[in-house]
C-alpha cells in the first residue's frame, strides 16, 4: 500500500515539489504520474495549472503511524504517532495534550494499543517487526517504578520471612519483577496464575516446604499412636502455613512512598 497525493501548481516540477514535501519524502523516494498538464487557451486568457500524482511506497513505520491515528481519531483523543525505525524495532511516541486516556489504568489501554499495532504492522511483513507504543515516556517511568517496588517488597520478605504477591502484570513487567530481584541476595520469584491474572510472587530464599506428614499428628512409621496424655506432655500445635500477603495498589504505593522523607 502506497502513500499518494495529488498535487497542483502552475508547473509540473512545482506541483512535484509540493506533493513531496507533503509527503514528507525526497525526489528520488517519490513516483510520480502526471494527470494533467499545464495549458493556455488559444490567446492566451486562461491558464491550467498542473495536476501530478506523487505516491511513496510505505513501510512498516508508515502502517504504524497511519493505523494509530486513525485509533486515536476514533478515540476522540488529539495526538499525533511520531515513528522512528532503529533495526528491527519500531518506536513510536504519541504527542498531544492530554495521554491519560491513552495510557490507561496500569498502562493497559497502551499495552493494547502497541499489541494491534504491531497485527497492522507485521500482516505485510515475511521478518517479524517489534512495535513499541510509548506516550509521555511513560514506560520508562514505568520500569523505573517497578524496579524501586521491587526491591522494597525484596527487603520486607527477607526481614518477615513470609511471601508477597504483586498485582497481575503483563508479561513484560513480569520479566523486569524477575529480572531486578534475579541477584537479590535471601529471595527467589515465580509466577502464578493464568494470563490476564498472572502475577509475580516473592518468596523467602530456601523456605522449607511442608510435607502432608507434618499434618497429620498420631501416625508415625505408618503405624497409629495413642495420645498422649496432656498432664505428661503438652502436643505441639502444628506449625501455623506461611502467610501470602497480596499487596493492592494502593498498598503498592504506600511501600514506594514510606520513608521517603
Amino acid at each position: 500500500m502506497n502513500r499518494e497525493f495529488i498535487a497542483t501548481a502552475k508547473t509540473i516540477e512545482e506541483a512535484i515539489e509540493l506533493g513531496c514535501a507533503e509527503l514528507g519524502c525526497s525526489r528520488e523516494e517519490a513516483e510520480v504520474e502526471v494527470i494533467e498538464a499545464p495549458s493556455r487557451s488559444l490567446f492566451g486568457l486562461k491558464t491550467t495549472n498542473a495536476r501530478v500524482r506523487v505516491s511513496v511506497p510505505s513501510g512498516p513505520s508508515d502502517r504504524a503511524a497511519a493505523f494509530l491515528k486513525e485509533v486515536l481519531t476514533i478515540m476522540g483523543v488529539e495526538a499525533e504517532p511520531v515513528t522512528r525505525v532503529e533495526e528491527d524495532r519500531i518506536l513510536v511516541d504519541l504527542q498531544g495534550p492530554d495521554m491519560g486516556i491513552v495510557i490507561g489504568r496500569r498502562g493497559e489501554t497502551l499495552d493494547a494499543l502497541q499489541y494491534l499495532t504491531s497485527l497492522v504492522v507485521n500482516r505485510e511483513e515475511q521478518n517479524y517487526v517489534k512495535v513499541t507504543v510509548d506516550t509521555e515516556n511513560y514506560r520508562a517511568k514505568r520500569e523505573e517504578t517497578l524496579v524501586r517496588l521491587a526491591r522494597k517488597l525484596a527487603s520486607k520478605v527477607v526481614k518477615y520471612h513470609r511471601s508477597m504477591s504483586l498485582e497481575p502484570m503483563n508479561p513484560y513487567e513480569r520479566r523486569i519483577i524477575h529480572a531486578t530481584l534475579q541477584e537479590f541476595e535471601g529471595v527467589t520469584t515465580s509466577s502464578t496464575g493464568v494470563e490476564p491474572n498472572r502475577k509475580v510472587v516473592i518468596s523467602p530464599e530456601g523456605e522449607p516446604e511442608r510435607s502432608a506428614r507434618e499434618d497429620r499428628p498420631g501416625r508415625r512409621g505408618g503405624r497409629d499412636r495413642a495420645p498422649r496424655r496432656r498432664e505428661e506432655r503438652p502436643e505441639r500445635p502444628a506449625p501455623a502455613p506461611k502467610e501470602e500477603h497480596h499487596v493492592s495498589d494502593k498498598d503498592l504505593w504506600a511501600v514506594l512512598n514510606k520513608n521517603e522523607e
